[in-house]
């Protein structure tokens, strides 16, 4: 029986990404109530903190874009790829790494990303390069950023066991390990432009060689007269939620009793409501200062992916927990024996189930409670926090249809077989880079 639920689960998942946007969310609800009417299985928890994470982070974003910020960061993240263009491909996954951190979210390297395939081209550089490794390190910051939903759902999970700092301490270093090793291998990827037989047929052609040495920076477009400020408000909150995170004694604690969303069983706030509450602060902050339209916001394209990823975290997460839950004494028994002899195994279930789930928080919301219950210490569950970046084996995630669209040279593929594309190689050596430090680092700092 556990099969059929389980080939459910996964027939839910693919067909969800094939439909892509909310298609994970509405199939993995189908696939939930076969289980709750067919199977008669009792639902599991619904993934409701992470979900209001989202929301809370990416409506203080979505203001942030609103108000002109987005513009802004943009403007200097271009300063900084232009300083030093022979340099692209290790600037490139960097900045976008470190945005995605300030961010908590992958979808501002959009903005990103045709800067640095215009700056490699120009210095005929293969955009390739810079590019692929540029999407693999964005997706990985997600895993070190401290207003993350995935980071959430891991404190959450392994509330009194861990504080965000130690996330923290161990995650950013163990990306950046992870993110310089993918640098390493694709330094020299493929051929030369001058060399490559695509670029040097498109290059006959003298439009397309008059406009790849075009520069699209536009200085002249002045800037929203709240810009600044609302980076400025971004940037305290998130200092404010590691402060927190680093001196939990800050925050007030209150009389002992039954736990919900936003208190412990042990009178402590929860973190992911410390997230919440600072951040919708600050986008209150962002319209009362910026003089900011509620209504702009609404319309931003961070609000609008942030509504795509709520719905699908609902079906897919709410889905799995029940799958999960229903089944956990054959998963104990099946796993536990090696997960208890070798716990690094646990990655690789990780990795498998981001691949198919194209969410960090989702993977994480589904499947680290079953680490939980395997008796995973929380430091070897840290370091493994970055196999949940999978979402570049299957090309379907924006972030990588994007890169390939931005290169106007060819040079970013999807190959013949769909898994040969450009992003597979610096993807797999940079997560496993990740998760390797990730054991090193949390061994050193727990």
């Amino acid at each position: 029986m556990i099969w059929l639920q389980f080939a459910i689960l996964l027939a839910a998942i693919l067909i969800g990404a094939r439909l892509k946007g909310i298609g994970l969310g509405v199939m993995g609800m189908v696939a939930l109530a076969i289980y709750l009417f067919v199977f008669r299985m009792r639902p599991g928890e619904p993934p409701i903190d992470v979900m209001l994470i989202i929301l809370a982070v990416v409506s203080t974003a979505a203001t942030m874009q609103a108000a002109g910020g987005m513009d802004y960061l943009v403007r200097i993240a271009e300063k900084i790829l232009r300083s030093k263009p022979s340099m692209i491909t290790l600037m490139g996954p960097l900045v976008t790494f470190f945005f995605t951190v300030f961010a908590g979210t992958a979808h501002i390297t959009y903005s990103l990303l045709p800067i640095i395939a215009e700056v490699a081209t120009q210095k005929r550089i293969r955009p390739e390069r810079p590019l692929s490794i540029s999407v693999v390190a964005a997706h990985l910051g997600i895993t070190a950023s401290p207003i993350s939903a995935a980071t959430a759902a891991m404190i959450t999970i392994l509330a009194g066991q861990i504080e965000l700092v130690q996330i923290l301490k161990v995650c950013i270093p163990a990306c950046l390990v992870g993110i310089l090793a993918g640098v390493a291998v694709v330094w020299k990827k493929g051929k030369e432009l001058e060399k490559d037989p695509v670029f040097l047929e498109k290059m006959k052609d003298p439009d397309f060689a008059r406009e790849l040495d075009a520069s699209s920076a536009d200085e002249s477009k002045p800037l929203k007269p709240g810009a600044k400020t609302s980076v400025i408000i971004f940037g305290v909150a998130v200092l404010l939620i590691v402060l927190v995170g680093a001196f939990p004694a800050m925050l007030p604690r209150f009389e002992p009793g039954a736990a919900n969303l936003s208190v412990n069983a042990n009178g402590s706030i929860k973190m992911a409501a410390v997230i919440e509450l600072v951040m919708l602060s600050a986008a209150a902050l962002m319209l009362l200062f910026t003089k900011t339209s509620t209504t702009d916001v609404a319309k931003a394209s961070l609000f609008t992916a942030g509504a795509q990823a709520v719905v699908s975290i609902f079906g897919v997460v709410w889905m799995s927990a029940t799958f999960m839950e229903a089944n956990s004494a054959a998963i104990q028994a099946a796993l536990g024996e090696m997960v208890t002899a070798a716990p690094w195994t646990f990655s690789i279930a990780l990795f498998v189930l981001s691949m198919l789930l194209f969410s960090q928080a989702a993977t994480t919301k589904a499947l680290m409670p079953l680490g939980v219950l395997l008796g995973i210490a929380p430091n070897n569950l840290v370091a493994m926090f970055p196999a949940t970046n999978g979402d570049f084996v299957l090309p379907g995630y924006p972030t990588l249809l994007a890169a390939i669209n931005f290169d106007r040279t060819g040079s970013t593929y999807i190959g013949k077989y769909l898994v040969n594309h450009s992003f597979m190689i610096p993807g797999l050596v940079s997560v496993s880079g990740a998760v390797a430090a990730g054991f090193l680092f949390a061994h050193l700092f727990w």
